[in-house]
């Protein structure tokens, strides 16, 4: 009989909120908590690593504009690539999502975390933001082909003590944990992990071949043409 334990369930969250502590991230902790718990409940035991956006804010600036990536931002890059399931958790600007949390992920290998569950969640200092999770920020996951969970979070001051968050986010928790089951990412992985591109930057790599020393490109950067 075989007793051996089943391999924990690897969690990554990816929080963008620029305050300690802050609203993202404490959404972003309710989610895993309670997915924690679900998954104890189907036998499984699950671990989280945090990577906290603010702290590479200089890491993801020097990578979008010179494709350099630092150790810190690799550690950032390949935890994501390890996860079994990623909690993506961004705060509200101007009716849009965090441009720190959109640049990260436009520096990733454009198939790192295809097949990969996706749990979508927002903050914002009012519920008039509460579409930008559906509207902008699941396409953007649609684009790097991850499998983005039915049900998006997004908590606005007044929900904070509503108990129809816990009930979303139960319901979120649910989908998320039952996807991660399936395994489909993983088979994914196993049997055509190959035939994907992996390309980094928004370009695929291809703003490296620019060729920076015409007349254009040096107006471009604020010089004079010759």
């Amino acid at each position: 009989m075989n007793t051996t334990a089943p391999d924990p369930v690897r969690l990554t969250i990816v929080s963008a909120g620029t305050g300690d502590p802050s609203a993202t991230r404490l959404l972003a902790d309710r989610i895993s908590d309670r997915t924690c718990e679900l998954a104890a409940c189907h036998g499984q035991t699950a671990e989280s690593t945090v990577i906290e956006l603010r702290e590479l804010a200089a890491d993801i600036s020097t990578a979008l504009v010179s494709q350099l990536i630092s150790p810190r931002l690799e550690d950032a890059i390949a935890a994501l690539g390890a996860a079994d399931g990623i909690i993506a958790s961004t705060p509200v600007y101007k009716a849009g999502p965090s441009g720190l949390f959109t640049s990260f992920f436009h520096v990733l290998d454009d198939d790192l975390i295809i097949a990969r569950p996706v749990v979508l969640a927002a903050t914002a200092g009012t519920a008039r933001h509460a579409l930008v999770v559906d509207d902008q920020v699941r396409p953007m996951f649609a684009y790097l082909r991850a499998l983005t969970i039915p049900t998006a979070l997004f908590a606005a001051p007044e929900d904070w003590g509503d108990p129809a968050l816990n009930k979303r986010i139960d319901r979120a928790a649910v989908e998320f944990v039952l996807l991660m089951e399936s395994g489909f990412a993983r088979k994914i992985r196993d049997a055509s992990w190959e035939s994907y591109q992996h390309e980094y930057g928004s370009a695929g790599g291809t703003e490296t071949g620019i060729d920076l020393d015409t007349d254009l490109m040096r107006l471009a950067a604020g010089g004079s043409a010759q």
